[in-house]
């Protein structure tokens, strides 16, 4: 059996030109956890100004004043957007998040599934939309109702 020192180095080459792709996947373990989230407002099909929202998830809470930018924690868990503006109408949505899924299965294949464990744990390798629009319901006048009008009641109050 005659040893070819060509093949051997080209499979060295083929293995050295491949890791860049194959390490691609693992950048969600060193990617931050932190996103930024743009966010509208919109009322019978206009964008409506000066709303606070809260937004929350299982790694916090964070307020903006839409239309806005606003920076928040990945994570697995769905991301609750509650907008009110007063005298004009609130919204209340929750937003999923989605995992890279490119990065996911470079972490599975390059760390075992370690840098999958780490990327659901932090966040990491999860993202929310990166624009959001929250629908408002317009704030209904308040009328009074009959059958809440004070009645006089013959009792004495002690």
């Amino acid at each position: 059996m005659k040893h070819n020192p060509m093949g051997s180095m080209s499979r060295f080459s083929s293995f050295v030109l491949g890791v860049p792709f194959l390490l691609g996947g693992c950048a969600t373990v060193s990617e931050s956890p932190l996103q930024q989230l743009e966010l509208h407002a919109v009322l019978d099909h206009q964008e409506v100004g000066g709303v606070g929202c809260v937004l929350s998830n299982d790694m916090g809470r964070w307020f903006v004043v839409a239309p806005g930018r606003i920076t928040v924690t990945r994570s697995t868990r769905p991301l609750t957007v509650s907008c009110k503006k007063e005298g004009t109408g609130s919204a209340v949505e929750t937003v999923g998040s989605r995992a890279d899924v490119a990065g996911m299965m470079g972490n599975v294949v390059i760390s075992a599934g370690i840098g999958h464990l780490v990327d659901r744990y932090t966040g990491a390798g999860f993202s929310y939309p990166a624009n959001l629009t929250v629908l408002m319901e317009p704030i209904k006048p308040l009328r009074p109702r009959e059958d809440l009008v004070a009645q006089r009641v013959d009792s004495p109050v002690f």
